[in-house]
Formats: C-alpha cells, sequence, structure tokens
C-alpha cells in the first residue's frame, strides 16, 4: 500500500507530503525537481518502504521522519527489494523497477548528526533504501492506492 507521498518542487528544497500525483511515461511526477530530467534509468519515481525508515529509528535511536529519506513514495507492507527488474501497477500507473535506491553520500550528510556519522547513515541504508523506477505508463497514484505485481 502507498501510505505518503512526496514531491519537492526543485533539487535542495524541502519535500512536501500531496494526496496524489500525476505521473508522465518517462517524465516522471509533474511538478517535482526530477521531472524530465531522467539522465539514466530510474531515475522517475522513487520508492522506500515504511518498515526500513522505522528500522533506522530503532536500530540507531533516530527520529527521522518519513520525508527525510528523499522518496517519492513511502510504502508499507511491500518488499521492494523483490520488484527489482519487474513491471508493477500502483492505480493506473504501470512502472518498472529498474534497480536498488542505494543510499548516496548526499543522503548520509542529510541524516547524520551528533550521534550518528554519514558513514554509518549510508551503511544502514545499503539494500534497504527503495527502489528506483521507470514510469511507463501516464496516471496518478494516491495515498493508500495498493501495488500489484504484473506477472
Amino acid at each position: 500500500m502507498i501510505r505518503n507521498i512526496f514531491i519537492a518542487p526543485e533539487h535542495g528544497a524541502s519535500q512536501h507530503e500531496v494526496d496524489s500525483i500525476q505521473l508522465k511515461a518517462g517524465q516522471g511526477i509533474i511538478g517535482d525537481r526530477n521531472f524530465g530530467k531522467s539522465d539514466y534509468p530510474g531515475q522517475n519515481l522513487t520508492l522506500i518502504e515504511a518498515e526500513m525508515i522505522a528500522e533506522f529509528n530503532q536500530n540507531f535511536s533516530q527520529q527521522i521522519s518519513l520525508s527525510d529519506t528523499r522518496r517519492n513514495l513511502i510504502t508499507s507492507g511491500i518488499r521492494l527489494n523483490d520488484l527489482v527488474g519487474r513491471e508493477f501497477q500502483i492505480g493506473d500507473v504501470r512502472l518498472l523497477g529498474v534497480e536498488l535506491c542505494e543510499p548516496c553520500a548526499y543522503l548520509g550528510e542529510l541524516l547524520a548528526n551528533e550521534t550518528i556519522c554519514k558513514k554509518d547513515v549510508i551503511k544502514a541504508f545499503v539494500h534497504k533504501g527503495g527502489l528506483r523506477t521507470d514510469v511507463l505508463t501516464d496516471g496518478t497514484i494516491a495515498q493508500k492506492m495498493s501495488l500489484i505485481e504484473i506477472e
């Protein structure tokens, strides 16, 4: 299930939560910082499991919010790693899981603080940082929609 949706209008801007998003095939989220800026596959839309954020908070005594990972969709009850190389659908939007969204130095810097260093943040999210996807069809994704894997 899609739990939360976040977008940022420009690079470096804070993400804000929205109820739904409009997607354009091959371009991403209309109104998001990465719309139409796909230099390589998997940059259209990013997802992360709410459970991975909760695990990070518990294991490292942190209180990061769901938007702090800078991913667009927060899912619940879905193993995103299993969707690499597979097509799936949310609402009327078809997506392709391109690759894991491994943590980068920027994420490490954003989440580092006096109790956890950048290196430990990055290490904590290796293989748990979510999924990069390509948008295959135009459509709308809204909170509480289900993710359906296409056979």
